[in-house]
């Protein structure tokens, strides 16, 4: 039997000029306002001009198959490679079992649900007959929270504290998803991982749609510690696994300096990217699929 390894990711344009199109695959075809559109663009041109998730995803993946030697292919929901010509690897390589890992350690219906129902279409247009062995939550791997919390030690001991994910509409989260619980279940496994005892949790990259969305906001959070004579504060979104724009831009620029309007100096952790000891959590995580 002849096992290979998927990693899944959300995709990013690399390019300003394809962020049009890209914005077309994230809304399933349905057009967008202007107004959207020009304010993701610039969120990319302060970023350099286009986001590094294809490179770090490659980088992880070409990591993880040197660990495990196995054949480790990767595929994005939104951009290239997608899952489809992806796909289109793994039948021709001749693989009969797939261990299948989004690069999402919390599980919601509507994110890493999604990922994997879109992993099943491509694999039947593509003729795929593997065996897909999905990994739907990792949240609480020790070597992720180890990673994690090696990341951490060197900002710490800190004025505030502040762990963070991607925020979801609530209105279209089922009943019982999980994707909150785990958020929080990670964050508390950092800090008791790296000694952190008082801290707070908040959800960021509410979408420019509207509607309403998981919170609290890390600017709410902002507005209380300035309230309560807080001056430094480090932030760590324990929701990624690799430097896109929601890291780049949403923390880097739009909250430091929010924070810095009020006198509050921010700072974050490196992204996981290359570390090795997360190339040891997704071997282990591989290891329960296979």
């Amino acid at each position: 039997m002849k096992q290979g390894v998927l990693l899944v990711a959300h995709g990013a344009p690399e390019r300003v000029e394809d962020v049009e199109e890209y914005l077309g695959y994230v809304r399933g075809g349905r057009p967008g306002s202007p107004e959207v559109l020009a304010a993701v663009r610039s969120r990319y041109v302060a970023i350099g001009g286009g986001s590094p998730l294809l490179r770090w995803t490659r980088a992880q993946a070409e990591a993880l198959q040197r660990t495990l030697g196995l054949p480790v292919f990767f595929g994005m929901r939104n951009w290239h490679p997608f899952l489809r010509e992806t796909m289109d690897q793994v039948r021709e390589a001749g693989i009969d079992k797939l261990a299948a890992v989004c690069l999402a350690p919390q599980f919601s219906e509507l994110s890493v649900g999604l990922y994997i129902r879109r992993t099943r279409e491509a694999a039947a247009e593509a003729g795929v007959t593997a065996e897909i062995v999905w990994a739907k939550s990792y949240y609480d791997q020790p070597l992720l929270i180890e990673a994690y919390a090696e990341r951490l030690r060197p900002l710490l001991p800190t004025a505030r504290m502040l762990f963070t994910a991607h925020s979801l509409p609530k209105q279209a989260l089922a009943a019982g998803d999980p994707y909150e619980a785990e958020c929080r279940a990670t964050a508390a496994a950092v800090a008791a991982r790296a000694g952190v005892v008082d801290w707070d949790f908040a959800f960021q990259s509410q979408g420019l749609g509207g509607g309403e969305w998981l919170g609290p906001t890390v600017e709410s959070c902002l507005d209380r510690y300035a309230a309560d004579g807080v001056r430094e504060i480090v932030l760590d979104p324990v929701g990624f696994v690799a430097d896109h724009v929601e890291v780049l831009f949403d923390i880097d620029i739009l909250f430091r300096d929010y924070a810095a309007q009020r006198g509050i100096a921010l700072r974050r952790p490196e992204s996981l990217n290359d570390s090795p000891t997360f190339t040891a959590a997704l071997a282990e995580v591989v290891g329960r699929c296979l």
